[in-house]
């Protein structure tokens, strides 16, 4: 199935239903709209954005994700490190994508597939989700600028350089992420812009189970 195949490109790229395409400009509007209003003054030192993955421990924020193709899709991500992350589409997708014991799982509810499952280490959400974030460790770093608003920082994992790299998008003062963009071994590439981010809250583990898919979507 479609979104199944582009799923591939978040996790391999984020999961995506059959939304309507739309034009570029558009696309572009959106992403402007969406922009966190504090900027960053001046390019964050990898030793800062470390220290700040390290200590979101907990967090939840509506996202807006520009797939390959040009088409939105949105919804809530849920994200509880280190290892887990929890993304669920609105309808008509409903669809799930969980990270958890070591796992990435794909449910779709309207498919009579069984779900889809990769290790979560395969895939570029690792340097996000990972135990222990260090951006100074060897060949973890493959970019590091600033592009007047925000530091973007591009990732990939050395010992897995052929799984994708991704751009982590930090304004500061306070720090904090406001967006990504995955690019997955074929080329493909998916954006994630979050909104506003609630973190340190309590996050129950049924959100992070792997069993049956990823489960439900949760009652938000």
């Amino acid at each position: 199935m479609r979104k199944l195949l582009i799923a591939r490109n978040m996790i391999l790229s984020p999961l995506v239903s059959g939304l309507r395409r739309l034009a570029l400009p558009v696309v572009a509007a959106i992403a402007t709209l969406t922009a966190p209003a504090a900027l960053a003054a001046e390019q964050l030192p990898l030793s800062a954005i470390s220290t700040y993955m390290n200590g979101l421990k907990t967090a939840q924020s509506p996202f807006t994700q520009i797939n390959d193709d040009g088409s939105l899709s949105t919804g809530m991500l849920y994200l509880h490190r280190p290892g887990r992350m929890r993304f669920e589409y609105d309808p008509p997708d409903s669809a799930v994508v969980v990270a958890g014991g070591g796992t990435v799982m794909i449910h779709d509810p309207k498919s009579n597939q069984p779900p889809e499952s990769y290790p979560l280490r395969r895939t570029p959400l690792s340097i996000i989700l990972a135990k222990q974030v260090d951006l100074n460790r060897a060949n973890m770093v493959v970019g590091h600028s600033f592009d007047g608003t925000a530091t973007v920082v591009t990732a990939q994992d050395p010992e897995t350089p052929e799984a994708g790299r991704i751009d982590l998008m930090f304004t500061g003062d306070p720090v904090a992420l406001r967006k990504w963009v995955v690019h997955d071994a074929n080329g493909g590439q998916t954006t994630v812009i979050l909104g506003a981010m609630e973190t340190g809250m309590t996050l129950s583990d049924l959100l992070f189970s792997t069993q049956g898919g990823g489960g439900a979507p949760a009652n938000r």
